[in-house]
Order: C-alpha cells, then structure tokens, then sequence
C-alpha cells in the first residue's frame, strides 16, 4: 500500500536530494510531496526529482506545491528540513558576530548563531506543528531542522504532535570509533546520551565486550595522527569524563565558553583556520544548488547514489531512511534519535529534549534509560539544558528579556551591554523574520 510523505524546505541542499534519493531507492512505494515558499526551489526539487523516479523506475509519485496545507493531509510521515531566510540568514548568523569576538564553526546550534536561528525557526516550526496537529494528527513528524533541540522541544511543549529529530553525527562517531581500532562496524555497538550536537558515547563495545581498554591504547599510540591531532578538545574530554563527546570540536566547542574569542582554539580561529573556512564551507552549498538545478534541467546527468554506504560515507539520509522504514514495521533498529526524556536520564529535566539511544520498530520510538548521568556530564547538560529551555520560551513568547537572558546564561557574552548588542545585532539582521519582536 502506498505511504504518503510530506517534505519541507525542499530548497535544502545539505538534505533534499538524499533523502528523496533514500525514500526512491529503499523506501518502496511513496506519493513524495514537496513543498516550499520559494518557487524556483519548488521547481528545482521536483524536477530532480522526478528525473530520479524514472532515473530508478521507482514506485514513487511526485507532487509539488508552494501551499504546506494543500499537501499535508493524510500523510503517514513529515519531513521538516526548512531553513527561515535559507542559506544567506545562516551565514549571516556566523559573519555578523564576529564584530563581537564571537567566530563560530557553523553557528546553527547554540551561543549567539543558535539563538538568533532558534528565535526567527521556533514560530515557524510550532506553526507547521500545528497544521500537522489538525490536518495529519497521526504522522510522524521527523525533524532536520536546526537548532535540533530547541525546534523539538517547542513543538513538543506546544503541540500533541509525535516529533523526533534525527541527527547522523552519533552514528558516524560509532563508524569512526570503529575504524579507529580496526575491527568492522558490523560488529561493534554503542549507547549514547546528551543534546543534539553534543552527545556522549558513554558506552562502547566490540563482540560485546567493553571496548574503551582499545580505544585508550590506539589513542596512546595514535597520538600525532591526525584522528586525534584535528580532535584535540574532543580527545580531552574523552579522557576526562570517560565518555567520547560528540560530533567533533566544532560543535562542541560552541557549547563552551571561551572557544570563540579570536585565536582561542589552540591558537587558532573557529571559522577562520580551525578547520575550515566558513565563508568557503558555505559556497560549496552554493555549488550544490547548482549542480541540483542543472540536473533537475537535464543539463547534467543523474548520477545514482553508491546503494552501501559505510564508514565516512554514513549520512543522514541513511540514518533517515533506516528510521521511517523501522518505525514503519519494517526493521528493529537501535539509532540515536532526539525525544523528549520521558525517563532516558533520571537526574535531567523532564521534557527536556535529548539525543539517546533509541529501540525503533513498528510499535514506536523507545528510548533506552540510562538512569542518573555521571556527575561531570550532568554538569554539562543541565547547564546547556536550561539555556535551551530560556531559549524556547524567548522565541514562544517574543520576549526580549528572556532571549538577553539566554545569552548571558549560556556565558556567550559577559555583561548586559554585551547582550543588548548583540541581541540587537540579531533583530536588525533578522528584521523581516522577526516582526513579532517589533510589534
């Protein structure tokens, strides 16, 4: 029987072709629905993807709309990769802070770029929430969408609407780890607890035997390869706190203070010479785009997909279709997946959201409980939590107190004038996706 599936913000080039790729290629029989506010990217997207129907003679329908409304009712799964202000919003929340010290890697997640996302996303998020509350109560809503954590808990806060975030970071690390003491992927297995960006293997095994002993010693012995020299925060952390931090120091880093200032990063600069350079970094989804459109034109040819896909190569889309085919009854998988804690940690909020591992099969997402979370990475948690949480409630209510608040709370700047600049920075920025703020 054909399932339907809504997805959103088909404009997405980080997202939109895998995964229509993924649901075409292993999904089975689907009515996909595209949908954006942007014409051109509408067009785009369903051209491609139709060129990837035939390109597979897939069992697949395609249809497109500008209206979210018109294509929502009597889906089965929705699909939230939507950006608010697309690419240019996104590179302005790193670029314009960096008049402020503040140089991030990506600037999606947290400190000055997650709350100014979080603040322009969170309404638009809570509004298609509640489309899908009234016209497909019963779908899985499955969210791509940045700030992840706050996106999920506002809507979960706000709505009855069954959401879960996926995130592909905690499975690449499991690939990576894997790698790192040369045994197979296949056989090794991992439990893993935090925020979205920031989540904690606390548990690593290799044919069921606690393989952390291997991972210590390939460190010791690895330690001038560049798996562990272009990780150096990541590697510290792991040995401090026994748990092996996720996804890499340029998440992770921006949860920290400190990390941001100009040359603070072991002498080096986040979005300058740590890594990458994010003004380069964001072109290349520029080339994307273009490289979508000219195949969606037929100026370039389709060219499929490798159907394996393992070790560095694991992507969202992989991680996307194995869930929606689990939660579908098709498979029992255990995946990282971002809920509300209903019980996942015991000494951590309830309804906070958290990245956990997670058993996906016919009956549901259920994630496993970990009981009360070491001290030193509560710690942590309950910090970033509660900075979330002042986050959500700024971008529910429009409240400017509250979003000063969560600047200073989350030690993004110091002192209250440092706030009101750079909140303002936000606003004048932002002006057109923020009206509610100048009401």
């Amino acid at each position: 029987m054909k399932k339907t599936i809504v997805l959103l913000g088909v404009g997405s080039t980080y997202f939109t072709r895998g995964i229509v790729e993924s649901l075409i290629a292993k999904g089975g029989e689907w009515e996909v629905r595209l949908v954006d506010i942007d014409p051109k990217c509408l067009e785009i997207a369903t051209l491609l993807s139709q060129r990837l129907v035939e390109a597979y003679g897939a069992p697949v329908t395609i249809r497109g709309s500008l209206d979210r409304r018109e294509m929502l009712p009597g889906a089965d799964a929705v699909v939230s990769t939507i950006g608010v202000g697309g690419r240019r919003a996104w590179e302005k929340d790193v670029i314009i802070f960096r008049q402020f010290n503040i140089y991030q890697s990506t600037g999606d997640t947290y400190g000055a770029g997650g709350v100014s996302r979080a603040l322009r996303t969170i309404p638009v998020m809570v509004e298609v929430a509640r489309d899908i509350e009234r016209l497909c109560p019963n779908a899985l809503f499955i969210n791509f969408t940045n700030p992840m954590t706050v996106n999920c808990r506002a809507v979960a806060k706000t709505t009855s609407v069954r959401i879960a975030g996926l995130c592909y970071g905690v499975t690449w690390y499991e690939h990576f780890l894997a790698r790192f003491i040369d045994v197979p992927w296949e056989e090794v297995s991992c439990r893993a607890i935090g925020v979205n960006h920031f989540t904690w293997i606390t548990e690593f095994r290799y044919q069921g035997k606690d393989a952390w002993p291997l991972v210590r010693q390939k460190m010791k012995e690895k330690a001038d390869s560049p798996e562990v020299t272009r990780q150096p925060y990541t590697w510290e952390l792991f040995r401090l706190f026994d748990a092996f931090p996720c996804v890499g120091d340029g998440h992770i880093c921006e949860f920290v203070p400190g990390w941001q200032g100009k040359g603070a990063y072991y002498g080096k600069t986040f979005g300058i010479d740590a890594g990458h350079s994010f003004e380069e970094y964001a072109a290349g989804f520029d080339r994307v785009f273009q490289d979508m459109e000219d195949q969606a034109y037929g100026r370039a040819p389709i060219v499929k997909a490798k159907d394996e896909t393992v070790g560095e190569l694991f992507k969202d889309e992989d991680l996307f279709i194995d869930v929606l085919n689990a939660s579908m009854g098709e498979a029992r998988i255990f995946r990282t997946v971002n809920l509300p804690n209903v019980g996942q940690a015991s000494n951590l909020p309830r309804g906070a959201v958290l990245e956990a591992t997670t058993l996906i099969d016919g009956s549901g997402f259920q994630p496993l409980c970990f009981g009360d979370l070491p001290p030193g990475i509560t710690a942590i948690l309950q910090r970033i939590i509660g900075v979330q949480e002042l986050t959500v409630e700024a971008a529910l209510r429009a409240d400017r107190k509250l979003a000063l608040q969560a600047l200073v709370a989350g030690e993004t700047v110091r002192t209250e004038r440092e706030a009101e600049a750079v909140l303002d920075c936000i606003l004048e920025t932002h002006r057109e996706y923020l009206p509610q703020f100048f009401a």
